[in-house]
């Protein structure tokens, strides 16, 4: 990523959501040519100059105090996932180049027992880049068959933009798919050195007629919690809430779960669409003794 195109383009789109009033600045005559706050009326917020705080929306300031970009974080009413991306953003040098991982994502023996003990709803591993290293059964029966893919193309973006399929399963599909770019938005901040992620973001941009609009909204997002919508083509639609887990050990690992009401509609679904794909077990053997 070019980093000073990065913190231009990400306080460029903070400052074009937040109108004066909502800043709580008085209403003047002048004409606005670009929606949202002027780099002045930021600079007064934030109690820095405008001459400083064009240099740092230009990526030419160096090294700011925790003081000032916290003054303008609050300034541009950042919350707690856009005031991480935006230090990761200012990082550079070798503060950026030490963030980046050298070793292949493994998930440990106990946690695919995990996955596997969750045997009742969707459960699923996350890595970065919404790669998706392991699933359980009901996961794989209710997005799709990560495992029948190639393992460098087990990736949730690449599934919700690229899968054709995808947009008649997942409800919401528009909504679901652009926070999944904002997820992607806030790892590409935080390793600027990830040569698979630089290839998955051309790939989408490519491939998706629809991507192109939501990375460069600059917005990002942290995977926590939420609601999901899938209309299964054998039992219908299916809705679950979420829940996001940091894997204890491995920060770069995240553990989802799908959970549903006891009794619900999705609940009877989800047992039948278990039965439906449970492995076969082999009849026993008749001619061998008992």
């Amino acid at each position: 990523m070019d980093r000073t195109k990065e913190i231009s383009g990400f306080l460029r789109s903070r400052r074009a959501a937040i109108t004066p009033g909502e800043a709580g600045l008085p209403a003047d005559e002048r004409v606005r040519r670009v929606p949202g706050l002027r780099r002045d009326e930021v600079a007064r917020l934030a109690g820095v100059s405008t001459e400083y705080y064009t240099r740092l929306e230009q990526g030419r300031a160096r090294n700011p105090s925790p003081e000032v970009v916290e003054a303008i974080a609050v300034a541009l009413r950042m919350d707690e996932t856009e005031r991480e991306h935006f230090t990761d953003l200012l990082r550079t040098g070798a503060a950026a180049v030490r963030r980046a991982p050298a070793r292949a994502p493994r998930v440990r023996a106990g946690l695919h027992l995990m996955l596997e003990t969750l045997q009742h709803v969707p459960a699923f591993v996350l890595g970065r880049r919404t790669d998706v290293l392991a699933s359980n059964r009901l996961a794989r029966a209710v997005l799709t068959d990560f495992d029948a893919l190639p393992a460098n193309r087990r990736n949730l973006a690449r599934y919700y933009l690229l899968d054709p399929g995808a947009r008649e399963r997942v409800g919401d599909w528009e909504r679901i798919a652009a926070e999944t770019v904002a997820i992607l938005r806030l790892e590409a901040g935080r390793y600027p050195q990830d040569r698979q992620l630089a290839d998955l973001v051309g790939e989408l941009t490519l491939c998706s007629p629809e991507f192109s609009g939501w990375w460069n909204d600059h917005r990002v997002l942290r995977r926590t919690h939420g609601a999901k919508h899938y209309r299964h083509p054998l039992v219908g639609d299916l809705h679950f809430a979420y829940e996001s887990f940091q894997v204890p050990g491995d920060a770069e690992q995240t553990l989802c779960v799908y959970s549903v009401e006891p009794g619900s509609e999705t609940a009877q679904a989800l047992q039948v669409l278990a039965s439906w794909t449970a492995p076969e077990v082999p009849a026993p053997d008749a001619s061998r003794p008992g």
